[in-house]
């Protein structure tokens, strides 16, 4: 599944329709800090496929009975999850990369040991075995 666009190129109208909303429940959820949709240079609001998501989850929250307080703390901590997602992924992807280097360093300083017969000297009894 891809990531939704963040190309604002819906009305209020069409986004409210889209998302089975109101606009006015739109308007609100901005007032309230949930929702932040682009402006034109005339001031008109412009939604985009990231917002419709947003919308829905707000939707989806809101219908499980959170009010509007506990649903901007609710994305807010899963903002701050993605973040830390994000974080660890790389970090693992650069802890696996310096294994892998160090495994090649490994590869690189042997060296190949032909066939050989080792001798062992006993000094107690100068005897060879």
């Amino acid at each position: 599944m891809s990531e939704p666009s963040f190309r604002a190129v819906y009305v209020i109208s069409v986004a409210a329709q889209l998302s089975g909303m109101h606009p006015q429940t739109l308007r609100n959820y901005e007032r309230s800090g949930l929702l932040d949709p682009s402006r034109t240079t005339g001031g008109s609001r412009r939604y985009s496929e990231h917002d419709l998501v947003r919308l829905r989850r707000i939707q989806d929250l809101t219908n499980a009975g959170i009010n509007l307080e506990g649903v901007k703390r609710i994305l807010m901590l899963e903002a701050e999850l993605d973040v830390a997602r994000a974080a660890l992924a790389q970090l693992s992807d650069r802890a696996r990369e310096s294994v892998e280097e160090t495994h090649r360093h490994y590869r690189r300083d042997l060296v190949p040991v032909p066939s050989t017969v080792a001798v062992i000297f006993d000094p107690r009894n100068n005897l060879r075995r």
